[in-house]
């Protein structure tokens, strides 16, 4: 299928690669409908992902990780995405929550945590959402107000990853007094188990269904000095070095996405018949799947430029908004158009297509919506 070959990967990569999807096909591909039904995943895959030594593997072997570089994770969320397998947070957790913890923890709060997140005991979620706060992060709303040796958390967080079974929760609060804007941001680590911290039922989403995200609800909740992560109005600053990352995981599923519909939909094309011959014989057919071609082999030239540019330190935000943009855009094209040469087959979830179909659409909203991601864009112009 791809235009131009990869050349990211070496071959330690590509052994990493077969591992890993045998892990995916073996372990979670054959149990993911259930996880559906269920709302979240069974908690033992974390465990089980910990135990072969796929969580965390670009933190310090001194803390459980592998000190791999980016690209193993890359090569999970490009398996994971392409065996539909949207509901498995650890990407999140691994490449998120845990780059936080690293760059800005102290050594006390590392050695607590890390090991822990590395081996799958402990699953890790993010809030910064709130209901009248999503890309907005200035606007949130939940405070962490000074009392001795502690902070008092109140607010409520929705649309957490991993929300339902995180054990710790890095919250985004405000600490400052009201008009400090970002500078009175701070970033707490809060523990599931803390009296006040409560957590809603697993929220029902269009797509994403196996995806544990709920709502986190703050009361009171008293969260030791000790776990504030970084410094006190620190927080937005330390989000904001993250993100760019961030929105580039999106775009890297979405390609990958992308990438695994076209060719799954030039297979159903070319054994479907209509007429009496193969779908893939009428020139439309043709003509519109090779339009999609060109499209996503330009996508994937990019992402893997940006990725290049990540591993050497160089990728810019608006280099992330643009893969993040231009990558969801393309992936909701790709997937309509596909849907549509399945006929009715493609509005069932039998068929990958359809999964693929309502699994797609966040990607232009989460990560920062695509309106943002312009607004950003043309900053940097």
């Amino acid at each position: 299928m791809l235009v131009i070959p990869r050349s990211l990967f070496s071959a330690e990569h590509e052994d990493f690669r077969r591992s890993f999807r045998r892990f995916v096909d073996e372990e979670i591909v054959p149990f993911h409908a259930q996880w559906e039904e269920d709302q979240h995943v069974d908690r033992k895959i974390w465990t089980r992902a910990g135990e072969l030594g796929f969580l965390c593997v670009t933190m310090a072997e001194a803390y459980g990780g592998a000190g791999a570089d980016r690209l193993y994770s890359t090569i999970m969320l490009e398996e994971l995405t392409k065996a539909g397998a949207t509901g498995v947070g650890f990407s999140l957790h691994s490449d998120i929550v845990a780059n936080y913890i690293d760059h800005f923890g102290n050594d006390r709060q590392k050695s607590q945590w890390l090991p822990r997140m590395a081996s799958g005991e402990l699953i890790t979620a993010i809030a910064m959402t709130e209901p009248g706060a999503g890309s907005d992060l200035q606007a949130i709303k939940a405070t962490a107000v000074p009392d001795g040796d502690h902070y008092v958390l109140n607010g409520t967080k929705t649309f957490i990853t991993n929300g339902y079974l995180c054990d710790l929760v890095v919250v985004a609060a405000k600490t400052g007094a009201v008009g400090d804007g970002a500078r009175g941001i701070s970033l707490l680590l809060v523990e599931a188990n803390s009296p006040g911290f409560s957590k809603g039922k697993p929220l029902k989403k269009v797509g994403w269904k196996a995806q544990d995200t709920c709502e986190l609800f703050f009361e009171n909740v008293r969260v030791p000095r000790s776990h504030l992560l970084g410094e006190e109005g620190g927080g937005f600053k330390a989000l904001m070095k993250e993100l760019a990352w961030e929105r580039l995981t999106i775009a890297i599923a979405g390609i990958a996405c992308a990438e695994e519909s076209l060719r799954s939909t030039l297979e159903y094309a070319r054994n479907r018949k209509i007429f009496g011959s193969p779908l893939a014989d009428y020139q439309n057919t043709r003509f519109r799947l090779a339009e999609l071609k060109a499209e996503v082999a330009i996508g994937r030239v990019f992402v893997d430029q940006c990725i290049g540019m990540l591993l050497e330190h160089r990728l810019a935000p608006d280099d992330a908004a643009i893969a993040k943009y231009w990558c969801s855009e393309l992936l909701g094209r790709v997937v309509d158009r596909c849907v549509q040469f399945h006929g009715g087959n493609g509005y069932m979830l039998e068929y990958p297509i359809a999964r693929a179909y309502v699994d797609s659409r966040v990607h232009r909203i989460f990560g920062g919506a695509n309106e943002v991601m312009l607004e950003l864009i043309a900053r940097a112009m």
